[in-house]
């Protein structure tokens, strides 16, 4: 069976500037795919390709095995690819099943006598959070008084609701504290397990890897890498985000600074050379077994 999204060699060009650059990865049926990098990635381009906003200008974009060009949001929407970006675009004031049907309204009666059918949208609102194992007290009450971890698991269950084969989430658990950011995990696993394919954008590689099936980096826009889960430990990811080089560098320009500043170098150095130690042992550990 094809995967339902699949990206070959993709790029995107804005003039002289390289969004992105020969980017593979697949996203399949029951899966979670983590999509991982700092700011200024390329994460949000990828997501606007994926979601018809923007469209790739090399490489191939297949949906379910067919070669595509999306030509807007809705054009994605209708092939099943739904996009929860990370400012929800939610109606603050408006209330829970308000925002579950925003754009969907049903509607009963017709013509001038047309009206919305407000019982049926609380009642299938309250129905489906139910049925992602969100207990809500009151489908009435406005959406901004959720917590951020609550309104990520209503838009998710909304995706769910209207049909969605590949859920994008957009840093969903960027502004979240521990607990809120692991509720939220849960409902990115109870989609995988309703059979939706998961993009999971995030810069935290301590959210991606208990949930991911895998794992792709970016950097400026180029890939790092695309691994199966089997192919990465969580230390490798780790470090691959860090970027040891990189913190090399800035320790030694720490350093230079005396004081405070060089102090935070020595912390830098002592944490590139844990995540070092830790790939390093994961590798060894690896390789013993493959002698035994």
């Amino acid at each position: 069976m094809a995967p339902l999204l699949e990206i070959d060699a993709v790029s995107k060009f804005f003039g002289s500037v390289i969004a992105l650059q020969d980017i593979t990865t697949k996203v399949e049926a029951a899966a979670v795919t983590c999509v991982l990098g700092d700011n200024g990635a390329g994460k949000s381009t990828l997501i606007k390709i994926f979601a018809g906003v923007h469209q790739h200008d090399a490489g191939e974009f297949m949906v379910e095995g067919e070669p595509v060009r999306l030509a807007s949001p809705r054009d994605a929407l209708d092939r099943g690819i739904a996009t929860v970006y990370q400012d929800l675009a939610v109606v603050r004031l408006m209330p829970v099943w308000r925002n579950f049907f925003l754009g969907s309204e049903i509607r009963k009666g017709k013509g001038l006598f047309a009206r919305l059918d407000a019982d049926e949208m609380r009642k299938t609102t309250k129905a489906e959070l139910l049925d992602m194992g969100i207990d809500l007290r009151d489908v009435d009450q406005p959406i901004g008084t959720l917590s951020g971890g609550e309104r990520q698991c209503v838009a998710i269950a909304r995706a769910v609701h209207f049909g969605a084969k590949v859920l994008i989430l957009d840093e969903p658990t960027a502004a979240l504290g521990v607990k809120q950011a692991g509720v939220v995990l849960k409902y990115v696993l109870q989609a995988k397990e309703r059979g939706l394919g998961v993009i999971f954008i995030t810069h935290n590689p301590h959210h991606a890897y208990p949930v991911g099936d895998r794992f792709m980096l970016l950097k400026r826009g180029r890939s790092l890498g695309d691994f199966a889960k089997s192919e990465i430990t969580r230390d490798e990811l780790t470090a691959l985000m860090a970027g040891g080089a990189e913190l090399e560098e800035l320790s030694h320009e720490l350093e230079q600074s005396g004081g405070a500043a060089a102090e935070a170098a020595h912390e830098l150095e002592a944490v590139g050379a844990q995540l070092g130690a830790s790939a390093a042992a994961e590798n060894l550990g690896l390789a013993s077994e493959g002698d035994k």
